[in-house]
């Protein structure tokens, strides 16, 4: 039966959400096959890593459409609405192209369902759901896709490439990917096509090696930070380098956070590339103009001055460690509200949040199936010997209540950064 509307088309993908993650290409190879593959219809940039993914897709993508190029862009979870998964050019597809897309894949998927395979993820109908809005929809000029979990299995992986990149190694969503960096490394790397070149901002040594081996079986060439190209932050100067003598200086960088430099690299580099190996045209201004443009919501967003509010969706060990290193540049009194999903480290987490001088931190949570539940945050409060309130929108409320110059930072978990922010954006205007 026909989806009619925008909120049945959610309600029905929503709905495989219960089937949880199952990796594998199969599902997903038997619905491209069926949809004539639209995965091969474009060319695309394909991004895995832990974290940093967004932000390198985001100053990618900015960078390209100041070039002129109408750019097509796969990102996961959302922060305002559904749509924006499925962008072109920064702008989310429409209430309707959701619907007829949806009614496009609903009778793959409840074929498929009877099949040895069974029925698709969600996740899983999200990507065809891209794949064929950019084939036959929304015609692009190039598609920049970020890996929803791991690489060698997830749902994205059915494309190839012109340029694989892989931003940071770090421990999050071990029990999908392993228990080791290497583990870890190996699962990201599984995005290496043959022949396909290779961008990295991995700095763990036992990581590099296993991408290094992963890049010789498949003849594929790496482009490392720190070793191939360099950014460079003297003061207010910030340049970019490559070890063949290229140089752009005077950058600015759209998106706050000192890992965001990183990310910036990787992203010039990614550019670079199109451009001397492929019919892109990007020139230093476009990419100097990208950069500085890039925004991305939820990522180091400073959403009031007075008070001032800053959202970070810092949601795994390797996050806070960045997230934490950025606001010691923030003087003055920090108090940092934090959820953090059940199935994460959050000893970890929590940890980390204490190492920031003249902070507090109060614990909260939210109604997602994933998040802590009232008992768990009081629980892991009174251990932890910090600040609770399950309410989270009473939490947030509390922050008008403060009369002094104190700095308030919302951080954790992305879904609940979407939730939070549109609550601020709604209770501040």
């Amino acid at each position: 039966m026909a989806l009619k509307s925008y909120q049945e088309a959610l309600d029905w993908i929503h709905g495989t959400l219960r089937l949880g993650i199952k990796p594998g290409l199969a599902r997903m190879e038997y619905i491209m096959e069926k949809l004539n593959h639209p995965e091969k219809a474009n060319k695309w940039i394909h991004i895995a890593g832990t974290n940093g993914k967004g932000s390198t897709l985001t100053f990618i993508r900015s960078s390209l459409e100041e070039a002129g190029y109408k750019t097509g862009t796969f990102t996961s979870p959302y922060i305002e609405t559904f749509n924006e998964r499925i962008s072109v050019n920064g702008i989310p597809v429409s209430d309707q192209m959701i619907v007829d897309l949806a009614n496009r894949i609903k009778p793959i998927a409840e074929e498929l369902e009877k099949t040895v395979y069974g029925p698709p993820s969600e996740f899983e109908i999200i990507t065809a759901m891209m794949f064929l809005c950019f084939a036959e929809y929304e015609p692009i000029d190039i598609g920049i896709i970020e890996v929803g979990l791991g690489g060698r299995l997830d749902s994205t992986n059915v494309l190839t490439p012109l340029i694989s990149v892989i931003t940071t190694i770090g421990m999050d969503h071990m029990e999908f990917l392993g228990n080791s960096i290497e583990q870890i490394a190996g699962e990201k790397a599984g995005i290496i096509k043959p022949g396909i070149p290779v961008i990295s901002g991995v700095i763990q040594k036992e990581a590099q090696e296993v991408i290094i081996n992963n890049a010789v079986r498949n003849n594929s060439n790496v482009a490392w930070l720190n070793k191939d190209f360099f950014i460079q932050n003297r003061g207010d100067e910030i340049t970019f380098r490559t070890s063949h003598g290229d140089e752009i200086p005077d950058i600015t960088i759209g998106l706050l956070g000192i890992h965001q430099l990183n990310n910036a690299a990787v992203a010039i580099k990614v550019l670079q590339y199109l451009n001397t190996f492929s019919s892109y045209e990007i020139n230093q201004s476009a990419i100097k103009q990208g950069l500085k443009k890039a925004f991305w919501p939820g990522r180091m967003e400073l959403l009031d001055v007075k008070p001032f509010i800053m959202l970070d969706g810092a949601h795994n060990p390797e996050g806070v460690k960045t997230f934490a290193h950025s606001i010691k540049t923030y003087p003055g009194h920090k108090k940092i509200i934090v959820s953090i999903l059940k199935d994460k480290n959050y000893q970890e987490m929590i940890a980390l949040l204490k190492t920031i001088p003249d902070t507090e931190i109060l614990l909260t949570t939210f109604d997602y199936p994933r998040a802590m539940s009232a008992n768990e945050v009081t629980q892991i409060g009174t251990i932890e010997g910090i600040s609770t309130n399950p309410n989270w929108k009473q939490a947030l409320d509390g922050i008008n209540e403060i009369k002094n110059d104190t700095k308030f930072f919302v951080t954790g978990s992305l879904y609940f950064i979407s939730e939070a922010r549109k609550y601020l954006l709604t209770s501040h205007n």
